[in-house]
Formats: C-alpha cells, structure tokens, sequence
C-alpha cells in the first residue's frame, strides 16, 4: 500500500503544550532507570521488577501530547480556538485522512519491531515480541472521529498505545509475554452505521458479510468492504479472536462526561459499561398539501415523529435511563407538503438490559397509542421498527480491574484521585471483554464534552492516563507470568 507521511519539519510549532515540557522530569524516570541505575544495554524484565522500579517506567508526556496533534493533521475539522491545536477532528472511517492517519500508525509502530496483522475487517494489531509466546497483551481503541468530533475520542487511547511502545523500546523493556496495540476500524458508527462493527465482528458478535455490506449514511454507494479494498486495508486476516487472541484489552478513554473533572480527580477505574440500543423507528403517513389539508383530515407523519421522540424523552426519564434521536429523516422535504414518511434514530441507554427490556415495551406501546390518536377520517399513520444494535450491559473482568487500580495508585499515590466508574458510552472494549480479560481507564473531559470541536482533555491528564494504560500493560503481564511459573 502506499504511504504518505509527512516529514517532521511540518509537525506544529511550540505550542502551550509544551508548557507541560516539565513533566518530562519526574514522569521521564523510566529515562533515569536506564541511564543512572542499570546498564543501558542490559534488559528490564517486568517479571523481575520490584513494585518500586516498575512504578517508574513512565511515558514522556510532551511527546505523547506532541504526537497526537501532529496525527490530527490527518483530518482537521472545525476551528474553536486560535492555536493551531484548537481544531476539532472529521476523519471518518475509511476515508483518505483515516488511511494516512492508519498509515502514519503502521509505520511508526513497525519501526519499533513490531510485527503488523490487519484483518478482514482493517483491524489493526502491532505486536511487541515478548520472551514466550502467546496472545499479546493489548491497548486499544481508535482513529476514526465523529464528523464534527474532537482530538482526544479514541484518538488518545491509540496515541497513548504507540508511545508505551516507545518507552518499552528505548528503555529496553522484556515482557514476559507479547503486547502490543490495536487500533479498531470504524467504533464511531458515524460513517458505517453500527458502532464498534469491526471489535464486534471480530468477538464473533457481527456476521462478517453484514459489516462489509454496510453502506455509508448520507446515501453514497460505498460499502465497507469497497471502502476497506479502495484504501488498501482489507486484511488478508480473518476477523476473528480466534485467527487474532488476545490475553487481555486495555483501554484508554476520556470520559465523555462531567463527573472526574466535577470531583477534582484524575482516573476513572471503568468496572463496566451501561446497556444500549439503538432503532430506526419509520413512521407513514400522508404526504398533502398544506394550505388545502385541514388539521382534522391529515395524516402528519413529522407531527406523530415529534410526539413520540419526546415521549421517547419523558419514558427514559421514569425508567432511571436515557432516550436520544439524533438522524431525522423526512420526505418529500417541500416548505407546502405534508411529510408522508419520517424516520428517526432511537438511542436508549440504561445500567441493566432489565431496564431496557421495560423502556422498550413502554415505548411501543406509546408509539402504537400516538398513531392511533393521530389517524383521522380513515387517513392511517403506521409505525414500525427496526432494531439496529444491541449491547448488553458490561461487566469487566476482575483482574484486569484490580490491575488498572494498583496503577492508578502507583501514578497518583492517593487512592481519593480515582474512582470506580460505569461508561455510560460503548466502547470497543465492549466486544472485546466477550472474548478476553477487559477494563478501561478514564481521564477528565474539559466541562463534559465529547462528540464536539471543543473536546479538550489537559496535557498533564494525557499523560497520567497513559502512565496508568503503560503500567497496566506491564502489571497484567507480569500477572500472565506469575499464574505460568
């Protein structure tokens, strides 16, 4: 395939991130392990490393910060600040800037003696050799964006993954076993429209044909596959946990919502992730004309939509969950025409699959009563469903939850700047804690935003966040070792 990666001299100027340039001098210690204590030449091994010399290996947060910008060259979206980083991101799957984005990450990753695997769906695996074989150790997460997203959603959790890889190269780190990196293809959904497809068909979760024959919202022609072939990331790898293993899935995320930065601490340790759904709800009706059509003979299907998204609304409230329309669709789409069809997205969201299943049928029974009210004179509106995805509530595995906490408190060494949290949003770490030991890891979102331009997550939070996905790698390896001998 072909690369274009543009040369360092085009990496942005010194920006007030690199304010931040301080942190390199306790957070760069890994630096000081191999310089000032050790034999540069000689290996760290994880399995031999006390608590005190493991704790010290950290990433450099301005290279960290300093990568991740230069990548969201591959992108840019729409301007919220004056500095060359305030930008938000558009890079959707599969399209030109997501390939030199997956390109930029191949390379990089391949150069640190990676070995890389691309699946059928363009899953992504960079793997690091460890001393004995066996399914590597992962970060993962990913490089496609919302249309009008922001820097740090999924972004980061890749970024974070490339530099763990560097500070285990420069600093001459031996793992027990592999690890490595994974970027998924397509989690957002916002292109292709099931969300987390790829990490789903790979957990075994999606059919393999059902992804591929997806086809882009907005009405284009391209399908995933055409997408994957057309961009050169169509793997020769089958999409499955079988073909690819993994011993265990981190995951690095900002949190996307208000409650880490409203607390004042620095990590969430993500036990699980809520239940969701998500429907297209078609709604038929009348198309007539507006100015001769009396309210009483009318057959509005935008009217009856309306009615039921806020309804949508009011029952979630009830049900202690959550209820979201974000695509409206309506034709014929003229200022003097009664819309005749309308379909909308239906999103709902809860922390039990019970509270889902009873929101579900209080909502088609609701739906059914609001068309019943506004067919008149024999002029019927018709509702109907269709479920487009499912995921169940989440709970994540044990060890790899202990994991992230005792590197959480080797980071911050105050258990009161992190706590234990639910996502509220899905994740690839969804599909893969199906198939594998899973847990995430959360840092602080500027004001709660997420899915917008002015996304923001501090420099000092990036780079705590990654300490924390760096040492958990390293601590579950190290586990993977001491369960073997």
């Amino acid at each position: 395939m072909t690369r274009t990666i543009l040369p360092r001299s085009s990496r942005f100027p010194i920006l007030p991130w690199r304010k931040f340039s301080s942190l390199t001098g306790p957070r760069s210690a890994a630096r000081a392990i191999s310089t000032a204590t050790r034999d540069p030449r000689t290996k760290m091994r994880t399995w031999e490393l006390d608590e005190q010399h493991l704790s010290k290996i950290r990433v450099n947060p301005t290279r960290l910060i300093d990568e991740l910008h230069y990548t969201c060259q591959w992108g840019t979206g729409q301007r919220w600040g004056k500095a060359d980083s305030e930008t938000g991101m558009s890079r959707l799957a599969l399209s030109d800037a997501d390939k030199l984005a997956r390109d930029w990450f191949v390379d990089t990753t391949k150069s640190l003696g990676c070995k890389i695997s691309v699946d059928a769906m363009g899953n992504t695996f960079a793997i690091r050799p460890g001393r004995e074989d066996g399914p590597p150790t992962c970060a993962g997460s990913h490089l496609d964006t919302q249309p009008s997203g922001g820097r740090y959603d999924g972004i980061l959790g890749i970024l974070a993954g490339v530099e763990m890889l560097k500070v285990l190269s420069e600093n001459r780190v031996e793992t027990a076993f592999p690890v490595g990196v994974v970027n998924w293809t397509n989690e957002e959904g916002a292109r292709f429209p099931i969300s987390m497809v790829s990490s789903g068909v790979w957990a075994g979760e999606i059919p393999l044909d059902r992804a591929h024959g997806l086809k882009e919202v907005g009405g284009g022609s391209h399908t995933m596959k055409s997408e994957l072939e057309r961009i050169g990331y169509l793997g020769s790898l089958p999409a499955s946990y079988e073909a690819m293993p993994l011993a265990a899935h981190f995951e690095l995320h900002i949190e996307q919502g208000p409650i880490l930065e409203t607390e004042k601490q620095k990590i969430g340790i993500v036990k699980g992730v809520q239940a969701y759904r998500w429907y297209t709800v078609e709604v038929d009706g009348q198309e007539a004309h507006t100015g001769t059509t009396p309210f009483n003979s009318r057959a509005d299907a935008l009217l009856a939509a309306a009615r039921m998204i806020c309804t949508s609304h009011t029952a979630a409230a009830d049900h202690g969950a959550l209820a979201s329309t974000g695509i409206l669709t309506l034709s014929p789409g003229s200022v003097n025409t009664i819309p005749g069809k309308v379909t909308f997205s239906l999103d709902i969201r809860a922390p039990t699959d019970h509270i889902l299943d009873k929101l579900e049928e209080h909502l088609k029974s609701d739906f059914d009563f609001i068309v019943s009210t506004e067919s008149t004179h024999g002029l019927g509106l018709a509702v109907s469903w269709q479920t487009d995805s499912v995921s169940p509530a989440i709970h994540f595995h044990d060890d790899c939850i202990s994991t992230v906490r005792a590197s959480a408190n080797a980071i911050l060494g105050d258990d009161k700047l992190s706590r234990e949290m639910v996502s509220g949003a899905g994740h690839d770490s969804v599909y893969a804690s199906r198939r594998c030991p899973t847990s995430m890891i959360f840092v602080p979102s500027r004001n709660g935003i997420s899915h917008n331009p002015k996304e923001y997550t501090s420099p000092e939070d990036c780079a705590i966040g990654a300490d924390v996905l760096l040492q958990s790698v390293l601590r579950y390896d190290r586990l993977r070792f001491a369960r073997k001998v």
